[in-house]
């Protein structure tokens, strides 16, 4: 299913309208949370059982980006937004279906496994055309898509919450909210679907650089190289330490304010959340838009130097001032946004535009491995020292300094990456083949 090339005159700012309609419809994944309490309740589930959805899905999300990455790239966008809109509606209706007959294992299913495909193959399916269609502005291009994943669990966390107290939240309830969340996320996705376009020549825009212009490498030639795995690391360390604050914030806040005057409300740590989740949505479209005026290295540095300094802010300071340590989570949650929007462009810059989708594919192992990652560390500390007698702030204090260590080598890993080798290019005869062929596939 290739998309209709774009006709002349075609303004390529509505690709971006199309590519938001997917990752506002998955990013429903980071609300996850809303469901956990009324399952445990109706089902009889302990919190780690109504958290496998949820943790199933974001490694299916790394798997079938990582293995389905080369067919989004042959088959191009709209096939990839046909899946992602079949998978994750199909997720919602096999778990509307397990929560009715009280099946949970319909549920894990559905949400984690099905729905977890549909994450993989929607987040990466605008990338490469995002990329093509603005070679001159590659991180605004994609952080606008990806900030979408990001800002999905804003409009979905109250929509949801809504609907549970519209429809109750027992078995049935929950399986007629989970029903009108795969029917209405399949239309808002179809949008996309029919908007997306291709543009017609390497050059869509006048006077910009051609998307396809310099070296170009393979998604198979990537993963041998240097590069790839020094981006590995420098992925895996950024999300590492923004998912280690967002997955216990609420916790996190209330623990370190519990002994002074003005401990944290529920209410309050609530918002906290809710401003970590704003944080990492500006810091999607803010930072990898600012990352085409400084560079893509040097935006990354930032992430990792100032991530590691805001570490150190609040493990030494952060008890004691509370704008500092929001200020600082602030921060933090702003890096981890802007470093998985960043990326793509990143990646573009060292590999071209030629297989960058796939290639953005299997780079996003490193978000499955920081998803348990991050918050095994800070979980698993804070469970050893509150057996030892400790509370308060030092249920982290040895997390935070983990946290910094990962950081400085993720900052290493971005310092070793270098312009790669010319055997890993793909000569240039090949190069016009598969240009030619890929522009036949998409006018057919």
């Amino acid at each position: 299913m290739s998309p209709p090339v774009a006709p002349p005159g075609w303004s390529r700012w509505l690709v971006p309208p199309a590519a938001l309609s997917v990752h506002l419809s998955i990013g429903q994944a980071y609300a996850w949370s809303v469901f956990k309490p009324p399952l445990e309740s109706a089902l009889g589930l302990s919190g780690t059982q109504s958290a496998l959805p949820f943790q199933l899905g974001i490694v299916m999300l790394g798997l079938s980006a990582a293995f389905g990455g080369t067919l989004v790239e042959r088959n191009g966008p709209r096939w990839a937004m046909t899946v992602a809109l079949i998978c994750f509606s199909s997720g919602f209706l096999l778990s509307a279906l397990g929560a009715a007959t009280e099946q949970y294992w319909l549920i894990v299913l559905g949400y984690g496994f099905v729905g977890g495909i549909g994450l993989g193959i929607g987040y990466i399916s605008p990338v490469s055309t995002l990329i093509k269609w603005f070679p001159d502005r590659p991180g605004m291009a994609t952080g606008i898509a990806i900030m979408g994943f990001g800002g999905g669990a804003l409009i979905a966390s109250p929509w949801s919450a809504q609907m549970l107290e519209s429809f109750g939240s027992d078995s049935s309830g929950i399986a007629l909210a989970f029903l009108v969340h795969g029917l209405t996320y399949a239309v808002f996705m179809t949008l996309g679907v029919l908007l997306v376009r291709v543009p017609r020549s390497e050059k869509p825009v006048e006077g910009a650089p051609s998307a396809l212009a310099g070296p170009q490498v393979s998604a198979r030639n990537a993963v041998r190289t240097p590069q790839f795995w020094c981006l590995w690391v420098v992925l895996c360390m950024n999300v590492t330490a923004g998912i280690g604050i967002l997955e216990k914030a609420a916790p996190m806040i209330t623990d370190f304010f519990a002994d002074t005057s003005t401990p944290v409300t529920v209410s309050a740590a609530a918002g906290f959340v809710a401003l970590l989740s704003a944080a990492n949505m500006a810091g999607r479209i803010g930072w990898s838009s600012t990352s085409d005026l400084i560079g893509r290295k040097n935006i990354y540095r930032v992430y990792l130097g100032v991530g590691a300094a805001m570490y150190a802010l609040i493990a030494l300071f952060g008890d004691s001032s509370k704008p500092l340590f929001i200020l600082c989570a602030l921060v933090i949650l702003s890096f981890y946004g802007g470093g998985f929007a960043t990326v793509p462009a990143y990646l573009k810059d060292l590999f071209g535009a030629y297989q960058v989708g796939a290639i953005h594919g299997r780079l996003l192992t490193a978000w499955s491995t920081a998803g348990v990652l991050g918050p095994l560390i800070v979980n698993w500390i804070a469970d050893r020292q509150e057996e030892a007698g400790k509370h308060g702030s030092s249920l982290y204090g040895l997390s935070f300094v983990i946290m910094i260590g990962l950081l400085v080598v993720g900052f290493v890993a971005n310092e070793l990456v270098r312009p790669v080798h010319v055997r890993h290019h793909i000569p240039a005869p090949r190069q016009e083949a598969a240009d030619v062929q890929r522009q036949q596939s998409e006018s057919a």
